[in-house]
């Protein structure tokens, strides 16, 4: 891989993983964020969690973020787990942000096109 390639990768891995902190920002109300609104649903209203529920919903949000952290370091410092790291939590991100995709709808967008860079990364290792 070359090594803008590389680079241009981290930075969106990394910022991908600072904006899964909007989650629990959101679902702990620990701030109010513009053009978000707190709720306790997901499946656009269709599951109700309650306030404990979307809570840990929330708290999953982070360890997205600590997931894209690490596989972006990993793949920097060309450490033979990024790929399979990077691929759980880009699913795991994926089932969050399809969860509440009425909000997360880019995260999903986003998601999908890590996971095409997977598979290229993937096809081009072999």
């Amino acid at each position: 891989m070359s090594k803008w390639v590389l680079y241009v990768a981290a930075f969106v891995l990394y910022a991908h993983g600072l904006v899964h902190l909007i989650g629990p920002v959101l679902y702990l109300r620990l701030a109010g964020i513009k053009g978000f609104t707190y709720k306790t649903t997901l499946l656009g209203g269709r599951w109700e969690l309650g306030s404990a529920g979307i809570g840990v919903f929330g708290g999953l949000w982070v360890l997205a973020a600590i997931g894209f952290v690490v596989a972006a370091t990993a793949m920097l410092l060309n450490s033979s787990w990024w790929l399979p790291v990077l691929l759980t939590v880009t699913l795991f991100s994926l089932v969050l942000t399809g969860l509440d995709s009425s909000l997360a709808f880019a995260g999903v967008a986003v998601n999908v096109g890590i996971l095409v860079f997977i598979i290229w990364s993937w096809r081009s290792s072999l």
